[in-house]
């Protein structure tokens, strides 16, 4: 495995972090991310301009990258200042339709990668722990498409999405993988309530509910019923991209805390020459590198790995994320004292990202367990 990045992803990881750094500032992000929008439409679009959006994509749909290492150095970028734009929804939805879609319904494409809609996955439910087969919306067929009946709950972004991507039972109970089947719903259909609420790491989501949502027949996407396999395909996407925004806050987290460890005195010399907290922050180093190490692994799962191995690699690296973000967040706190609490340093922001994370898509006791299960599940087989 070659792990230098290529000349073309060097540059994108630049051109980002600059980008980045110069119009998204610590002040600056916090009053768009906690603000009325949860994100900037304005920035959005000059992510999309700068090529961020189409870095995630391959060249033969319209990107001009697409592969796992392409994923995880714009997320990466992303995590580092602590972007909240809406761009995991546009990653996961678009790929989505590479795998399923229609040729008119990848044509929608293309207004993803040019920032002109905002996207979003609606496939959690109220009550529902993380199971992709967990899926109690209804979509029954009519003599003109289908109707929906339901309700999906933390959606990112989905008050301000245009185009949803919604699970939904056209079959079978509520945990069987078969039956589940996948429609393209417009942001503004009739029948969709949203209720928008601020996150607390900052961005927004919505609860919605789905009231006889009428969808005409080409909303369905891919072929009823076998929506399962498209949700743990785009999954793993989103468990790299998740993985790799984690790195980013890491590395920026440590940054800090280890600058904070060599200027803050007591007793007239750096609190950094304390040979307790060298060994604290020795172990959290390590443990940083063994993320990078661990989303590595993810993106070259995402390009070369199928099936169970893929799986398997892919929630290790969420379980990774899941336990070092925690350590990563209270250690850093811990060694900065009170001030690490601060609404003021940025370092208590990225702090309630790190633990956020470890929530969406699955956090570090369910990637545990559906590791430990794939484990087994491919020792029967052989």
């Amino acid at each position: 495995m070659n792990f230098t990045h290529t000349e073309d992803r060097r540059m994108l990881a630049d051109s980002l972090n600059r980008f980045v750094a110069e119009q998204y500032g610590i002040e600056h992000r916090n009053q768009l991310a906690y603000g009325a929008q949860g994100h900037s439409p304005e920035l959005y679009a000059q992510f999309a301009e700068l090529g961020t959006i189409g870095a995630l994509f391959s060249e033969d749909v319209g990107g001009f990258g697409g592969s796992g290492f392409d994923i995880s150095v714009v997320f990466e970028a992303l995590g580092r200042g602590l972007v909240a734009e809406p761009l995991l929804g546009a990653l996961v939805v678009g790929q989505a339709l590479i795998a399923a879609g229609t040729e008119s319904q990848k044509q929608k494409l293309d207004d993803i990668i040019a920032g002109g809609v905002i996207a979003a996955l609606a496939h959690d439910e109220p009550g529902s722990h993380y199971e992709l087969n967990n899926v109690a919306l209804s979509a029954s067929k009519t003599a003109t498409g289908w109707v929906l009946n339901g309700a999906k709950s933390v959606v990112a972004f989905g008050e301000k999405a245009e185009l949803l991507l919604v699970s939904a039972r056209t079959a079978g109970a509520q945990f069987d993988e078969a039956g589940i089947s996948l429609f393209l719903v417009d942001g503004n259909a009739a029948g969709l309530v949203k209720r928008g609420y601020s996150r607390m790491e900052g961005g927004r989501a919505a609860e919605l509910t789905f009231d006889n949502v009428q969808l005409s027949g080409d909303a369905l996407l891919g072929a009823e019923g076998h929506g399962y396999t498209v949700l743990e395909q785009v999954q793993g996407f989103a468990l790299l991209a998740l993985a790799a925004e984690a790195l980013g806050a890491m590395d920026v987290a440590k940054q800090h805390t280890l600058e904070y460890l060599q200027t803050r005195k007591q007793f007239g010399v750096a609190i950094g020459t304390f040979q307790a907290l060298q060994h604290r922050m020795a172990d959290l180093l390590l443990e940083v590198e063994q993320v990078r190490s661990t989303v590595v692994n993810a993106a070259d799962a995402i390009d070369n790995a199928e099936g169970v191995e893929r799986a398997k690699m892919l929630s290790a690296a969420k379980y990774t994320v899941g336990y070092v973000g925690a350590m990563v967040a209270e250690e850093c706190i811990q060694m900065h004292g009170g001030i690490g609490m601060t609404w003021e340093l940025p370092l208590a922001h990225y702090a309630k990202r790190l633990v956020m994370i470890d929530h969406q898509f699955g956090d570090e006791d369910h990637h545990l367990a559906r590791f430990i299960a794939l484990g087994q599940n491919e020792g029967q087989s052989a």
